[in-house]
């Protein structure tokens, strides 16, 4: 009647994040890009310490999806100008760090993309609480 689960935990997270998602407005998903990225970077400095190599490698890899195909691929060249085009060359520069940190396991380089992804994050996050961005967006985003 109903498929077991071997992990009620994860089942849970999954249903919290599709509710979570469901409701999101374009700008509150962007802060949960952010936030994947950056969890997904404090597991690899976990798993860095504990020399998990393979865990590692996972955990670093989905942060630079997370950044390439999340936060780079949702920037918006022809109308975003400049801005964009700084965030983009931002976002390819944290990925080569993340690669370098993974190759050189080096919990510095982890820490640089970290501070940075925490830095525009707050930024955004500053930008979501203005109630004239809100008022632009439109329903249904």
């Amino acid at each position: 009647m109903f498929a077991s689960s071997s992990d009620p935990a994860a089942a849970y997270r999954k249903v919290g994040l599709e509710t979570q998602l469901d409701g999101a407005s374009p700008h509150k998903l962007v802060v949960m890009l952010f936030d994947g990225a950056l969890i997904s970077i404090a597991n690899a400095q976990r798993h860095m310490e504990n020399k998990e190599i393979a865990a590692k490698g996972g955990a670093i890899s989905k942060a630079i999806d997370i950044i390439a195909n999340g936060l780079q691929a949702s920037l918006d060249l022809q109308s975003g100008g400049e801005i964009a085009e700084r965030l983009e060359a931002l976002y390819e520069y944290m990925g080569q760090r993340l690669l370098y940190a993974n190759l050189k396991n080096d919990p510095a380089a982890l820490r640089e993309v970290s501070n940075l992804l925490q830095e525009l994050r707050s930024a955004w996050e500053k930008i979501t609480d203005d109630p004239a961005v809100l008022s632009a967006t439109p329903k249904g985003q």
